[in-house]
């Protein structure tokens, strides 16, 4: 499976007329996790929703590999581009390898016979999500992170090359969350997928972004690397509050702490690195 790149250029988004973005350029590179992030209301899902093609944009264009998005009956367009949304139903009683099966769909239709194309792609769905285990199992008797792979699994089985996900960490506690965005950032490494998921939480989106995009004031305020955009003031304009970023010294990864008018120079957060920590100094007495 080959991944694609979507681009959207000058695009406003919104609802009935109403833009509730405008001019958003984007991005999404094979092999790549962007990650999109903002405020509650800014526009995030809005505006995923309209590159998956189920809202129509105010204006722009967007394009798969070049060719543009409205050039694409419903079908051809889920077999290039799958999206998950904040919450999915499904018919009570149904089993995680049913479930799959739905995502084959977008190639054969409902009544079509189940061909070995077929049976490859869910096997491939259900062993990257690590869900194998879980095909024989009711999707109402799975934990929460175990029904988000599921789910996963039934979009990856479009076989598509763009995989659109929206805040598929919520509701979740924080080992499923990690889990979760675990096979979101194998499938973009080794399966060339490009993804594009709303996330909440700045550690994570810096933690599993190649490319992070901030949504904020009617448009999209900053984009590119994490280092380069999640910096105290792109944070405080889209949030309001006035941060200091850190880097882990484990992981290597930024992370954000609130500024505190009484905090000294020991205080977590008192000191802005933009840099890797500073190995430390051998010991003299050490053989």
């Amino acid at each position: 499976m080959d991944g694609a790149r979507l681009v959207a250029e000058d695009l406003d988004v919104g609802h009935a007329g109403r833009p509730v973005l405008r001019q958003v350029g984007l991005e999404l590179r094979p092999g790549a996790v962007t990650v999109l992030v903002g405020p509650n209301g800014c526009g995030k899902s809005t505006l995923l929703r309209t590159v998956a093609g189920l809202l129509p944009p105010l204006a722009g264009k967007i394009s798969i590999d070049g060719a543009p998005l409205a050039s694409f009956n419903r079908r051809a367009l889920s077999q290039r581009l799958a999206f998950l949304p904040q919450s999915s139903q499904a018919p009570a009683g149904v089993s995680v390898r049913e479930l799959v099966r739905h995502g084959r769909y977008a190639h054969r239709g409902a009544l079509a016979r189940h061909t070995a194309e077929d049976t490859e792609a869910i096997d491939w769905a259900l062993s990257v999500t690590d869900a194998e285990p879980l095909v024989d199992r009711r999707l109402d008797e799975l934990s929460g992170g175990e029904r988000q792979r599921a789910w996963l699994a039934m979009v990856l089985a479009q076989r598509a090359g763009v995989l659109l996900l929206d805040e598929p960490t919520t509701y979740l506690d924080l080992r499923h969350q990690f889990e979760v965005l675990d096979v979101v950032r194998r499938l973009a490494r080794e399966h060339r997928i490009a993804c594009g998921v709303v996330i909440h939480d700045l550690m994570q989106a810096a933690a599993y972004a190649d490319d992070v995009v901030v949504v904020a004031d009617g448009g999209v305020i900053a984009a590119g690397a994490a280092d380069d955009v999640l910096t105290p003031d792109v944070i405080e304009q889209a949030f309001g509050l006035r941060v200091n970023v850190v880097r882990d010294a484990a992981t290597g990864h930024l992370a954000c702490f609130p500024v505190r008018a009484a905090a000294g120079p020991d205080a977590p957060g008192a000191v802005l690195a933009k840099t890797a920590p500073t190995p430390a100094e051998p010991d003299p007495a050490a053989p």
